[in-house]
């Protein structure tokens, strides 16, 4: 549990029992997950430059990324830092139709 909580920590959440539990139900189903982790927080701080960000998802148990920038060019910066992470780490990601998010599904071998 003290990994969850540093990662709750480091997305910046504020660790309950709740969080703890969903974060050790994402890890489970997020395949490679020992993989990408370390890739995955330096992906949170370097989209945060353009007021995006990894987050916990509300919908399954999954982390996803969300773009949510203040301009169209800084959500393309944005975007390329994602598509570029997922390239670099083998990273499967599925992109939520309709909208900037994407959901981290796990290491593609």
């Amino acid at each position: 549990m003290m990994q969850y909580d540093a990662i709750l920590k480091q997305l910046g959440y504020t660790p309950n029992e709740a969080l703890l539990e969903q974060v050790e139900r994402i890890v489970a189903n997020t395949h490679g997950f020992d993989k990408i982790e370390k890739h995955l927080l330096e992906l949170h701080k370097a989209l945060q430059i353009e007021g995006s960000y990894v987050a916990l998802s509300n919908s399954g148990d999954h982390f996803k990324i969300k773009l949510e920038a203040s301009s169209p060019e800084l959500t393309e910066e944005a975007r390329a830092k994602v598509l570029h992470f997922a390239d670099k780490y083998k990273v499967e990601l599925q992109k939520v139709d309709g909208k900037e998010t994407y959901y981290v599904v796990g290491y593609a071998k």
